[in-house]
């Protein structure tokens, strides 16, 4: 999309100087950008790279000398250089190509709403008493099942899945292959089951005269009668799978922003603002407060309670409640700083073990008694 300097400037609410007229379609790393191409020069360690490229306009740091650089017009960012960043690649960005209105090759079931001005590409299928709000973008192969709710400016990829009676709010996106509302993952079984024993004894198994373990356990499935709502702004990454909740909804508040391949199980409720990044695992009934962030594999155990404001590092594994505004890392999750001691000391190990040897030699063992 070809914009000049001065229009981006404007929705930036950014200063720009030199010839403002000047046309960009697009943008890139200093070495690589093009004449075209708006190079994002936003730190002065990047500087050099720009005799490598050919961008005759740059998005540039407050105070930069760029007529020195060569450069035909600039941009200056903010203080904090990268909210820049939002609007300018929401102003370049296409987005999908979904031609305007219903394509003759998708199927609309006739009590189905479809906001004014939206977008339904090919072999898209929505179900009964679906509605859905205006200028929603839907791309091929995506699935809406029978009573969902959409709100307005969605953008939903291909391939995605939206189950029975999901309520979503506005200016939803979904990236590719997205499953929201499948059934959750519950089954029980006659008896206690061998996880729910080790759970109760912290590893121990119950066995009986006549057997060691319950060879003929099975388990019964139940049911998910209940759905998934989902707050407004919220964003789910490609692959990533939202189940629907056993009796009352799986929730996932307003701002928050999943990764791809991030699951979450049914009923869990998810707060405002969180942050949930790539193979982040959420089991069932678990609650997530606001404004949490969850590095990349993190894993929450179920039935636990994670507070508002807490931070946890790539690949913690949370077992227990958490307070609010605590920072974990580790497995089993505990304070950084903490983890930090502890690794520490598993650094310390191979020579403590071998001080030890060396302390051995001077006590011989006793000789052992008859």
């Amino acid at each position: 999309m070809a914009h000049t300097i001065r229009a981006i400037a404007e929705a930036l609410g950014a200063e720009a100087e030199g010839d403002l007229d000047l046309v960009i379609d697009g943008a890139a790393e200093p070495q690589s950008a093009g004449p075209s191409d708006l190079a994002l020069l936003i730190d002065p360690r990047y500087a050099e790279g720009l005799s490598k490229g050919a961008a005759q306009a740059a998005l540039v740091w407050a105070g930069a000398d760029w007529r020195s650089m060569g450069l035909a017009a600039v941009i200056f960012a903010p203080p904090r250089a990268r909210l820049a960043m939002p609007g300018l690649t929401r102003i370049l960005d296409p987005g999908p190509g979904i031609a305007p209105g219903i394509h003759a090759m998708a199927l609309v079931d006739p009590t189905a709403e479809i906001g004014e001005g939206a977008a339904v590409g090919p072999y898209v299928t929505i179900g009964a008493g679906v509605r859905i709000g205006p200028r929603a973008r839907i791309a091929s192969h995506v699935s809406i099942a029978e009573g969902a709710r959409i709100g307005a400016d969605a953008m939903i990829m291909q391939g995605t899945r939206i189950g029975a009676r999901v309520n979503i709010g506005d200016r939803f996106i979904a990236q590719p292959g997205v499953v929201i509302g499948a059934d959750g993952f519950s089954y029980v079984t006659d008896e206690k089951s061998g996880v729910e024993q080790v759970r109760g004894t912290v590893g121990a198994r119950k066995t009986s005269a006549t057997r060691e373990l319950n060879t003929d356990q099975t388990w019964t499935r139940i049911h998910s009668l209940g759905s998934v709502t989902i707050g407004d702004d919220v964003e789910v990454g490609a692959n990533s799978c939202i189940d629907r909740g056993t009796i009352r909804d799986t929730v996932v508040g307003s701002g928050c922003k999943l990764d791809n391949l991030v699951q979450v199980g049914h009923n869990v409720r998810i707060g405002r603002n969180c942050l949930l990044c790539s193979l982040v695992g959420v089991a069932g009934s678990a609650r997530i407060g606001d404004r949490v962030v969850l590095g990349g594999q993190v894993g929450v155990n179920d039935n636990i309670f994670v507070g508002d404001d807490v931070i946890a590092g790539g690949a913690s594994k949370i077992f227990t409640n958490v307070p609010a505004g605590r920072v974990l890392l580790g497995y089993p999750a505990v304070k950084m700083e903490t983890h930090i001691d502890m690794q520490k000391a598993l650094r310390r190990l191979p020579r403590l073990a071998a001080r030890v040897a060396e302390l051995e030699k001077l006590f011989p063992k006793p000789p052992a008694a008859d």
